[in-house]
């Protein structure tokens, strides 16, 4: 090694607590700026480039460096997302922090070749910025550069499966094999693309289903996860929850109903509308049922379930359900159990002679 690499080599030496300071410390500003942002990545890594490999380094090329500062790798982050949409807004996020180096920045995306699937990283040359962060004791802080390479799970997991099988023999790769692990590179990126894809009508479906609910239309939108949660906004159960709650002068502690959700799939319910319409068709009835239950008791806190329950009741009732039927609400709703026989049939027993009954 020259001499002038050797300088370079005692610089980074002497910079390598900073080094080791700033890529420990940049991953977790850039996961506190990502949870900021509502970003969900799948990793953050960190690496500083060893002695060995910067001696390496210096060996093929270190006539090309004037000082340290000009390696701008020594420290490497990587950011990993679940989806291909995230890169950029990982790098919106990387725009914002620091002094982007667009001369040395590439962006290995718009390579075309076949077998570049696992290497389309993002790569930017980051250098925070005074206006950011500064140290009177360590103004190199301001002038140390890093890399910060943006890829897809997929694309981390191909790159190091690639390298693996492909480079670290030393020997060369048969094209049938190389041929093999091209057209697996192009899956891969069609898996990728599909992803991001799905990603995106899902969050327009969403959307839609919330539209459909604000407006009432909601025949028209199937029962499932996240029509179910778009339902429970806009609070269907509470008017007759307050009405109920008003034979006692109580207070209604609001629940988690999630877990009506499977009973009202096993009731056969097939869109929002259905269970709209019980409530129409039994609201009466689950205030009956009320009455009897709590009309003779000093009971002051109610839980906000108690509407979704009673309309079940009289829902499972009314369509001569019986005893079975309310059997297999409570073991949805409470999970098996010896006692919900006895419940059922006390609420059986509970109903019979109330109005609706006799309707």
């Amino acid at each position: 090694m020259d001499t002038h690499s050797q300088e370079l080599l005692e610089q980074y030496r002497s910079l390598l607590p900073i080094y080791s300071k700033m890529a420990e410390i940049i991953p977790e500003k850039l996961k506190g700026f990502f949870d900021e942002a509502g970003l969900i990545v799948a990793a953050v890594e960190h690496r500083v480039k060893t002695e060995g490999s910067l001696t390496g380094k210096l060996q093929l090329k270190g006539g090309k460096y004037s000082s340290i500062y000009d390696i701008t790798d020594i420290i490497g982050i990587r950011v990993i997302t679940f989806y291909i949409d995230d890169v950029d807004k990982v790098a919106s996020v990387l725009e914002r922090l620091f002094e982007i180096d667009w001369e040395n920045s590439v962006d290995k995306r718009k390579a075309h070749e076949t077998d570049s699937f696992g290497y389309l990283s993002l790569h930017y040359i980051c250098r925070i910025p005074e206006s950011a962060y500064t140290d009177p004791e360590h103004p190199e802080i301001n002038k140390i550069r890093f890399e910060v390479q943006m890829r897809t799970v997929l694309q981390h997991a191909w790159a190091n499966m690639n390298h693996d099988t492909g480079y670290k023999s030393g020997v060369e790769i048969p094209k049938v094999y190389l041929r093999n692990l091209s057209r697996l590179a192009g899956m891969l990126e069609l898996v990728d693309d599909e992803f991001s894809r799905i990603r995106r009508e899902l969050a327009d479906y969403r959307r839609k289903v919330q539209q459909l609910v604000a407006s009432g239309n909601l025949s028209e939108v199937e029962l499932n996860g996240d029509s179910f949660r778009s339902y429970l906004t806009i609070k269907p159960f509470d008017r007759l929850n307050r009405r109920i709650a008003s034979i006692n002068q109580a207070e209604v502690q609001d629940v988690d109903l999630s877990n009506f959700l499977p009973l009202f799939q096993a009731m056969r319910f097939t869109s929002l509308g259905d269970i709209q319409n019980m409530i129409k068709d039994f609201s009466e009835a689950a205030y009956q049922i009320a009455c009897f239950q709590i009309g003779l008791t000093d009971l002051d806190i109610l839980s906000s379930s108690v509407a979704p329950q009673n309309l079940c009741t009289a829902y499972i009732l009314k369509n001569g359900g019986g005893k079975m039927g309310l059997k297999l609400m409570l073991d949805e709703l409470n999970g098996p159990s010896e006692s919900n026989e006895y419940m059922a049939e006390f609420l059986v027993e509970q109903s019979k002679d109330l109005p609706f009954m006799n309707q």
